[in-house]
């Protein structure tokens, strides 16, 4: 069947249980899926076992896929979340793990250094792009697709894939930089092409067929069990609301207390309130407000943050505390937070939160110096995931008597409360849509 396409073999399997075609599509992905498995939890066998789960559950999942669905990007995503739930039960994977055995694994050539810093930050980046620029970067440097290939997968043109391909590797650039790995677009996409897919072991492809086509009903109970727990985790992500920025928020899926059904039809975008108070040393005193509606079927019982806050309260939206306890961080970022929801969120209901803390703006980078006497700049860049808008109302509240010298974008709006100037923004951003804020100001001369 090497002339049909993935969706026809998904189809072909979905409609008539066609083995043929399901054996097919493992065969053409099991090395991706093992590669991603085995950069995030560094041991063979571990990574055999995430192979496993994430064929059954495409197996169970195939009837649900759309037609446009870009098989490879949909299996990434799928064998990550199910890495990072069997991460979480293991509770003995460390980050100098993984590191030393990629280092001790990787084939040696003259950019092993290089993707020996890459690696175990590879996939957390992959996740922080769009859905459409993740497919294109899995088609072009993981399958190793022409760019005619990409755009004939993506129903774009050549010059639109192109573009969309840099785009995305300009923000993997960015991603590594922020972390310490620096390194040229150009030398970044050589390295992913050249290392991020590994041959498998050449009988896994069989025994994951066997147990996909089974629908993991002759699976052991540790594989089962990690089934069930990636497929809540998909059912979460699949209505979450991931918004990233440089100071705040790094990903957050979340469901709250105080809830109201919303009928589908009535549901408005979510909303998002930033109100960030700057201190004269640098120091950010931040709040954040979400409001949204749990649209999946399942109800919503934890989250995990990564996030530049430290926060010093967390809340639903009638006020009520919500228990929350800091745990290793797993990305680098200066603080990782774990909550539990009592009572769940019901599907179908509106639920809000509330965290307020500090942000170390020079820490974070989201306060920089200019060079200039007492002028200083404050920078912040924001992401969306792909499907979903947000309603975004942030106020950035500058120190007292500090004089504003520019800013963008051009609908940041000026107002003046007593001797403090604030900025507003009240704009919905739609998907893919990003918001990226920049302003300068001088501080008071009492301020030295």
């Amino acid at each position: 069947m090497p002339d049909l396409s993935d969706m026809e073999l998904v189809r072909d399997y979905d409609r008539q249980g066609s083995e043929t075609a399901f054996a097919a599509l493992v065969q053409r992905h099991v090395n991706l899926v093992y590669s991603v498995a085995l950069r995030h939890v560094g041991i063979a066998a571990h990574a055999e076992e995430i192979t496993q789960v994430v064929f059954v559950i495409f197996a169970r999942k195939a009837a649900s896929l759309r037609a446009d669905t870009i098989l490879e990007g949909w299996l990434h995503e799928t064998t990550r979340l199910t890495a990072l739930s069997f991460l979480r039960g293991e509770r003995r994977r460390q980050f100098r793990e993984q590191e030393a055995y990629m280092q001790s694994t990787v084939q040696e050539s003259a950019d092993a250094s290089t993707w020996n810093q890459l690696a175990p930050l590879l996939d957390e980046a992959l996740s922080r792009l769009g859905k459409k620029d993740r497919d294109a970067v899995m088609l072009r440097f993981f399958k190793e697709k022409s760019l005619g290939e990409v755009s004939a997968a993506l129903n774009i043109t050549e010059a639109a894939a192109q573009s969309r391909v840099h785009r995305a590797v300009e923000k993997l650039r960015r991603f590594f930089t922020k972390r310490g790995v620096v390194i040229p677009a150009a030398v970044l996409a050589a390295v992913i092409s050249a290392n991020s897919v590994q041959a498998a072991p050449v009988a896994l492809a069989k025994s994951v067929t066997v147990a996909a086509i089974a629908k993991g009903t002759t699976a052991s109970i540790s594989t089962l069990t990690l089934i069930k727990e990636t497929l809540k985790i998909m059912a979460w992500t699949k209505v979450k609301t991931a918004f990233t920025t440089a100071v705040i928020l790094a990903t957050i899926t979340t469901g709250v207390v105080g809830y109201e059904m919303v009928e589908a039809s009535n549901a408005k975008p979510p909303l998002v309130t930033v109100d960030w108070d700057i201190q004269v040393d640098g120091l950010i005193r931040a709040r954040a407000t979400f409001e949204g509606i749990n649209s999946s079927t399942n109800m919503i019982t934890t989250n995990t943050i990564n996030t530049g806050m430290k926060i010093e309260r967390f809340t639903d939206g009638a006020g009520r505390a919500v228990k929350y306890e800091k745990v290793p961080s797993t990305n680098g970022a200066p603080f990782t937070y774990t909550f539990v929801w009592e009572p769940a969120v019901p599907p179908g209901s509106r639920y809000s939160m509330v965290m307020e803390g500090t942000v170390d703006g020079a820490g974070t980078g989201a306060i920089k110096p200019t060079g200039q006497p007492n002028v200083f700049e404050f920078q912040t860049y924001e992401e969306m995931g792909e499907d979903v808008s947000i309603q975004r109302r942030d106020l950035y509240r500058l120190p007292l008597e500090a004089v504003l010298l520019e800013k963008s974008p051009v609908d940041l709006t000026i107002r003046t409360n007593g001797h403090q100037i604030e900025l507003h923004l009240d704009k919905l951003l739609p998907p893919p849509g990003s918001l990226a804020v920049r302003f300068r100001y001088r501080l008071p001369a009492a301020a030295k």
